[in-house]
């Protein structure tokens, strides 16, 4: 081959080597919460799959919880790195859609796809995984849990540890849930109900861990399928969750673009790989919870209890929460 054509073949080569490296540069940017992210969350597997997918380099940023995402995007404003945000909950769900900071999906019939236990109507956010917050003890230390929300505040003996509605997921579920059944006894109950508390913890994983794994608690606020990660991982059967005989206070978890986003189309079709089987499969055995879609389910969903869900209405939550967190903090 002649000088001139081979140097006009290493051009070629190399051109089309830039111009991938170039579409492999498009960079998509979602913000989340860290057990999303960490080694055994979802993130890496989803990061690899939807990477390999659609040749971008998808970057996750993460933060110590659920509850702070809004507020970081809320003080970022236009200014914000974050194209999607992921793992906004219902307790969150009318202020991040009166911000203003999110634009609305173009995902045709996602209502066809979805198994939820709850009617999904938003054309704004798009649901990833659900479950019921409840409270977990250990089955051979706990002989006698409670079975309802007044057995664990009159009844039981037991160490409780809960979490911060401030700061933390399940917090804010538990603050929802008694308000959902007290209403304006509400802070009577957790007057009675703070008596048996011995820690209140910034975060899920410090009371989990910390506290009821370490034994210095007896139940811990989690949710019903936390015992299919003991079962899954472990093979150890003797994590429980109580379904209450009122219901149990549902967490549906969602992401949404946000209008700042230089990356809708790609951001669309992230949003659009979150309800496929690709997605969905990796759900429950990562993150934990129940899927959004119709994919089978490990072996270990089938030994977990099934709540009767309870929820509020989004707008009275966003209304209220301020005045319902001061009802907690000053409870006697």
């Amino acid at each position: 081959m002649p000088a001139e054509e081979k140097m006009r073949l290493v051009i070629i080569i190399l051109t089309i080597i830039i111009l991938s490296s170039a579409l492999r540069a498009e960079k998509l940017t979602v913000y989340t919460y860290d057990s999303f992210v960490s080694e055994w969350g979802p993130g890496p597997i989803v990061e690899k799959v939807f990477e390999d997918k659609h040749e971008i380099d998808l970057q996750f940023i993460a933060v110590d919880s659920a509850a702070t995402l809004l507020n970081k995007i809320i003080l970022e404003g236009e200014n914000t790195k974050a194209d999607i945000v992921l793992g906004l909950d219902m307790n969150l769900f009318n202020a991040a859609e009166n911000s203003e900071l999110f634009v609305p999906h173009n995902i045709k019939n996602i209502n066809n796809k979805l198994t939820i236990p709850i009617d999904w109507n938003s054309e704004i956010f798009v649901p990833y995984n659900y479950g019921y917050f409840a409270f977990v003890y250990n089955n051979k230390k706990l002989k006698n849990p409670p079975h309802s929300m007044e057995e664990l505040i009159t009844d039981t003996k037991a160490r409780i540890v809960i979490q911060d509605p401030r700061t933390s997921t399940p917090g804010l579920g538990l603050l929802t849930w008694m308000k959902a059944l007290y209403g304006d006894n509400a802070q009577t109950k957790w007057s009675q109900l703070n008596k048996k508390i011995i820690a209140v913890t910034k975060g899920w994983t410090d009371a989990y861990y910390n506290f009821f794994m370490a034994g210095e608690a007896d139940i811990v606020l989690s949710y019903s399928t936390s015992p299919a990660a003991h079962i899954i991982f472990e093979e150890n059967y003797d994590i429980s969750a109580s379904a209450f005989r009122e219901g149990n206070y549902i967490s549906v978890e969602f992401a949404g673009i946000l209008n700042s986003s230089k990356n809708k189309k790609i951001a669309n079709q992230f949003l659009e790989f979150m309800v496929s089987d690709d997605f969905q499969k990796v759900i429950p055995t990562t993150n934990i919870m129940y899927p959004v879609t119709g994919v089978d389910l490990p072996e270990a969903f089938n030994k977990l209890v099934k709540p009767n869900v309870i929820k509020l209405d989004p707008k009275d939550i966003n209304i209220n929460k301020d005045a319902w967190i001061n009802e907690w903090l000053n409870a006697p």
